[in-house]
């Protein structure tokens, strides 16, 4: 197979690959964690998403995985350890963090950290001094950490700015012949992101919501929460983000999508909640809801996989009711959000 056969938007040269897609048993597992060790790309099973993961401490395989993306180079990635004894290997623990650590980990909840120097590739950290350290729930995702020996880089197993994946058909849609493994063990029972935490300073920070609702995080530290801060800071020339999934424009369909609709608009299709049937939904061209009951929690395992569907559905785009705040509805508000948002040039 040709080293090189395919260019990125960017105008990198990509390695095409031949994608194998193996169960999640002992054997798969194994070859997951010899492919990490040798700086190949591996999508891998998590609780919140598909992560597409590699060796965080190997600049070659962090710029792969940049490419087999096209995710930009100012983007920071996570550090995904299997315990907290890896964890403090990768970055330090403030006593915020330690808390939150000791409460949530493992489970869907990234903690941004000062980063211990030469412990992950600067290019994973976007140049910054902090890092982004989660320990996953999911058993397969931790015994392919376990089995790897060191911190692995995992974004969400999508091209950067699309729909993110919770089963392995969405990671082959996307990335087919850009990865070298997908690792299938069946849908992502959260099916959003993680919670996103900045520990760096004195006071934490919510910096991005997700699988782990701010409520549960408040009454962790025992005071409330301020709004999500900016998150950029300068590395370098440019201006990065402290953490993952932090850009405007995120998540994003093929088509346009409205939020908080009231009349849904010929040639659309509808993301609904609660059995909700707004004016002009008798003639959508496909309707789906995220959680007949009104459960956010089914509401939020079946986001990016309703989302994935509409934008199939050939329609000109996808009208959205207004859904709660509260919980995970909170996550699933941001990550709708930045679906909508216009795209950059």
């Amino acid at each position: 197979m040709q080293a090189v056969a395919e260019k990125t938007s960017d105008g990198a040269e990509m390695r095409v690959r031949a994608t194998r897609v193996l169960p999640s048993d002992a054997a798969g597992i194994a070859e997951a964690a010899r492919l990490l060790r040798a700086g190949a790309l591996v999508a891998l099973p998590t609780e919140t998403v598909y992560g597409l993961g590699c060796d965080a401490t190997d600049p070659l395989a962090v710029a792969s995985l940049y490419a087999a993306k096209g995710r930009p180079s100012f983007n920071p990635l996570i550090a995904h350890v299997p315990d907290i004894a890896a964890a403090r290997r990768v970055g330090i623990l403030t006593p915020a963090a330690e808390t939150l650590a000791a409460r949530f980990w493992p489970g869907p909840l990234t903690l941004v950290v000062p980063a211990l120097e030469g412990a992950t590739s600067e290019l994973a950290r976007a140049g910054l001094a902090s890092v982004a350290i989660r320990i996953p729930a999911h058993p397969v995702a931790q015994a392919v950490l376990a089995a790897s020996g060191r911190p692995i880089a995992a974004p969400s197993a999508n091209r950067s700015g699309h729909v993110s994946p919770t089963t392995a058909d969405h990671v082959r849609a996307d990335l087919d012949g850009r990865i070298d493994l997908i690792l299938d063990a069946g849908p992502c029972a959260v099916g959003v992101e993680s919670t996103i935490m900045d520990c760096t300073g004195s006071t934490p920070v919510l910096l991005r919501p997700g699988g782990l609702p701010r409520e549960a995080i408040e009454a962790a530290l025992g005071f409330p929460l301020a709004d999500t801060a900016p998150s950029l800071e300068t590395a370098g020339s440019q201006t990065a983000p402290l953490a993952p999934g932090m850009l405007a424009s995120h998540y994003a369909p093929s088509v346009p999508v409205r939020l908080d609709v009231h009349h849904v608009q010929p040639g659309e299709t509808l993301l609904t909640f609660a059995g909700a049937r707004p004016p002009g939904s008798e003639a959508a061209a496909l309707v789906r809801d995220l959680s007949p009951s009104g459960d956010l929690v089914e509401a939020a395992s079946r986001l990016f996989a309703l989302l994935r569907e509409l934008d199939a559905g050939g329609a000109g785009g996808i009208a959205v009711v207004p859904l709660p705040r509260h919980g995970l509805g909170e996550a699933i508000a941001d990550r709708l959000r930045r679906a909508a948002a216009p795209r950059p040039d």
